[in-house]
């Protein structure tokens, strides 16, 4: 053997050992029957897989860029120093998604008081002009793609929190967020520090961030437990309320009326205005969500595994703790707190998916259909009266909590 094939077998069998031993410990975590596996058993697994793979019987002699490590997984090497793994149901359930996503799109494009027929979208979109191009064009378009981008901000802030705080019964609002935005509304208003509706966002964006700041740094006690964090957040949001009620309670009947408005979450009367800031910054947060995708999987662990594995466990948490409140305050100053799109999302799409983690692409797609169809439910069950599309979101979202509180009370 020559010492270019050495160094290859030791490279493989290190890169597949690694591989192989998160995806064990996360899947035997998720589902509790595989058997665990210890960074110790991977360690004295890995010599016995390269050099099985040294006689071709393993998947470190695959000649294709493409490797199994596990059934329904593949390892793809695009580069000899880049390799993805990749869950094949999650690659046929973010396509599905995807297929349904621009289905309901285009149906909240043609349905409405007026119809419109597919022909006549496609029309008036290619050319700009037409009968149809004002309720096409600059009504329903703008707000659909907002609807759509606000949806996925929330789906991917959801599933974010809920790793941090490992409880799928948390989410954005959870810790604060959108409490934080409704009280920074509300005091600008009173103090008349915001002159006109177009500020709003902004003091929206900025009251959610201080409010997530202000709970991390309560709940800091010489690192990071994610039921204080929790427990925490809930006290801040209880107190923020109470700023937004007492504003309610002694304000004018117009200005509580348009805060109430703000307050339920719509998309009504919101366009490109609104989803152009929210598309910059998830563009701007695409680097980061890479980062995000690989962190979820070893911090779906328990703290001592994941730090095993060489992750720091602290810095992970406050990296995807701001990275989803950056998401949910930017979503919330679009089109307010819009509840339950966030805490539901990324759990259906796990149960698509059946992934030990909550995948993220998954999540935002989830997000995006739920609240473009709940808009379009919310413009067209009772015309000409349109329902805030987050009192719908809440209405169907408050059934979902119940049942996932009895699940979790009857599985211990």
């Amino acid at each position: 053997m020559t010492g270019s094939d050495a160094d290859g077998m030791a490279e493989s069998a290190t890169g597949g050992m690694a591989g192989s031993a998160a995806h064990g410990i996360a899947e035997s975590t998720a589902h509790g029957t595989a058997e665990p596996v210890t960074p110790a058993r991977a360690e004295s697994v890995g010599p016995g897989a390269a050099g099985r793979g040294g006689r071709g019987t393993a998947g470190v002699a695959a000649p294709a860029n493409v490797g199994s490590t596990a059934p329904g997984v593949a390892v793809l090497r695009p580069h000899p120093r880049i390799s993805l793994l990749l869950h094949r149901r999650s690659a046929a359930a973010a396509v599905t998604l995807l297929v349904l996503l621009a289905a309901v799109m285009l149906a909240a494009v043609c349905l409405g008081q007026t119809y419109v027929s597919p022909v006549e979208v496609w029309r008036t979109l290619r050319t700009g002009a037409g009968p149809y191009d004002l309720v096409v064009g600059e009504l329903r378009v703008p707000r659909i793609v907002l609807g759509a981008l606000v949806g996925a901000a929330l789906g991917v802030s959801g599933a974010l929190v809920q790793t941090v705080t490992r409880n799928p019964l948390a989410s954005p609002d959870v810790i604060g967020v959108g409490h934080g935005a409704a009280a920074a509304t509300v005091l600008a208003l009173a103090t008349g520090t915001v002159g006109s509706p177009g500020a709003m966002p902004a003091v929206s964006v900025a009251g959610g961030l201080g409010a997530a700041a202000l709970v991390y740094v309560l709940a800091w006690r010489r690192g990071m437990q994610p039921s204080r964090f929790v427990l925490t957040g809930v006290g801040i949001g209880v107190a923020l309320s109470a700023v937004v009620q007492l504003y309610l309670t002694d304000s004018e009947l117009e200005a509580a009326e348009q805060v109430k408005l703000w307050l339920t979450g719509s998309l009504n009367g919101r366009g490109w205005e609104q989803a152009g800031p929210l598309a910059t910054v998830m563009l701007l947060c695409l680097p980061a969500l890479v980062w995000a995708s690989r962190a979820v999987r070893p911090l779906g662990l328990d703290p001592d595994t994941a730090a095993a594995l060489g992750v720091r466990v602290d810095r992970a948490r406050l990296g995807l703790t701001v990275l989803g409140v950056v998401l949910a305050a930017t979503a919330t100053g679009a089109a307010g707190p819009i509840g339950f799109v966030a805490l539901t999302a990324p759990q259906l799409a796990r149960r698509i998916t059946r992934t030990p983690q909550l995948p993220l692409i998954c999540s935002a797609l989830t997000g995006a259909f739920v609240l473009v169809a709940a808009d379009l439910a919310a413009r067209t069950l009772l015309p000409p009266l349109e329902i805030p599309v987050g009192a719908l979101t809440s209405l169907v979202g408050g059934p979902y909590l119940l049942w996932l509180l009895g699940r979790r009370t009857a599985t211990r």
